[in-house]
């Protein structure tokens, strides 16, 4: 089915193209108040463990993502929505390729510039 408002933006993140996978984040809507980022992690890729400055929730669209944190882990399968704490440790990883949502908000967080306070 196709969204068509003129007073909203839309997009289909099962058709965006991301072919070099963690390499080649799609950045989909970036303001103010978040950031959103479709990530496509091909077999086998491994998003190590980092930290951002942003509240960060990520939604699993397709796949199963093995998401770690704080020395457990979860596979996460479709539909599943994971929310993190700003400077939180995280890892995602999937054995079998997969698609994700990131949202950080607000965006840019406090910190996030270094030398700044946005």
């Amino acid at each position: 089915m196709s969204l068509s408002l003129a007073s909203v933006q839309s997009w289909n993140l099962m058709e965006i193209d991301a072919p070099a996978g963690t390499r080649d984040p799609v950045v989909v809507h970036s303001g103010n108040e978040a950031r959103a980022v479709l990530i496509a992690l091909n077999p086998g890729q491994v998003m190590g463990d980092h930290q951002v400055k942003e509240n960060a929730w990520v939604t699993v669209l397709e796949g199963t993502v093995r998401i770690g944190t704080g020395g457990e882990t979860v596979d996460a399968a479709p539909g599943m929505l994971i929310r993190f704490d700003p400077d939180e440790r995280h890892s995602l990883a999937s054995d079998d390729g997969a698609r994700i949502l990131l949202l950080l908000a607000p965006w840019p967080g406090e910190g996030h510039y270094r030398g700044s306070a946005a």
